[in-house]
């Protein structure tokens, strides 16, 4: 055989191993995904969706950001994070509206109003969703709830975040200063958990947490974080419940990826007010909607479903 051969033979056999290796790698990658999806999975009592992928119809997600593992709770802790999203593929348009953890309404299933955050610890994933529905008058279809023990891991496994603060402050034995940060999972945690000495209050820890959220999508989409891979899904794994099940989630990348090509962000904002608790406790805080406000995000949330 003629040297010339000999070189392009080795060079194409190296070409198929490096192809093999990498289909072998993707592969396992693609089952690891299965694997973690599969394990997060757990159907809702209440939710029974029955969606036309195909045709785009428009659905429901509510995102649920919890506190029981991290604080090592027994029972199921609350709800620090409440967003409801909106998917419409045929609008191009995803729209986010967080609620604030203070707000007042009727808790379903329990005879009583509370902080809207307390449904979970009283009944779990099923009150949550039961009274964000009756809140905001919309079916929900999806729900997804991750444990802020998880997020604060996930944080970690892509190198930190890094935000941007807007005033200093000291908060479980850490200083913020003003300007950009780079934060670590555990100081992740604190500066998003802080609301006490904000001057917007829960709406101003809302934000924040959208800065840890931000940039923890920004460090996840590095190629660097790929390594890594595997300690995250089983991060994901051990964190997160979901009634997204491994086929919903390959049609909804399929047919809903446009959806994502316009982000809109709500904000149902509340009047602050002083009461009594369930257990007869004085002076707790509580935000009040009003009704005008309420309509206004139930018509965009109503709108975007049809």
């Amino acid at each position: 055989m003629s040297g010339r051969k000999k070189v392009f033979l080795s060079i194409l056999t190296v070409l198929v191993l490096m192809t093999l290796g990498v289909v072998g790698y993707v592969g396992k990658i693609y089952f690891d995904i299965r694997a973690t999806v599969n394990e997060s999975y757990e159907a809702s009592e209440r939710i029974e969706t029955e969606l036309d992928y195909l045709a785009g119809d428009p659905f429901s997600i509510l995102l649920l950001g919890t506190d029981g593992g991290d604080l090592e709770r027994a029972e199921h802790g609350r709800t620090d994070t409440m967003i409801v999203a909106t998917v419409n593929p045929k609008k191009e348009l995803t729209t986010l509206v967080s609620l604030p953890r203070d707000t007042y309404t009727e808790i379903i299933g329990q005879g009583f109003h509370d902080k809207i955050n307390h449904a979970y610890a009283f009944g779990g994933i099923s009150t949550s969703i039961a009274t964000v529905e009756n809140l905001l008058d919309i079916p929900i279809d999806y729900y997804a709830q991750i444990d802020l023990k998880g997020m604060k891991e996930l944080v970690d496994l892509v190198g930190g975040v890094e935000v941007n603060n807007s005033f200093s402050f000291h908060y479980e034995g850490v200083d913020f200063p003003i300007g950009k940060l780079q934060l670590d999972g555990e100081d992740a945690r604190k500066y998003s958990r802080m609301r006490y000495e904000d001057p917007d209050g829960d709406y101003g820890r809302q934000n924040r947490q959208r800065q840890i959220l931000t940039g923890f999508l920004d460090q996840a989409r590095s190629v660097s974080t790929l390594a890594n891979y595997k300690e995250m899904l089983d991060v994901i794994g051990e964190n997160t419940q979901t009634n997204i099940s491994w086929e919903t989630s390959q049609m909804l990348f399929r047919h809903y990826r446009t959806a994502l090509n316009h982000v809109n962000s709500e904000q149902l904002t509340g009047v602050g007010f002083t009461g009594d608790g369930v257990t007869g406790e004085h002076g707790i805080s509580y935000q009040m909607i009003a009704e005008e406000e309420l309509t206004r995000i139930q018509n965009e949330l109503k709108n975007q479903l049809k």
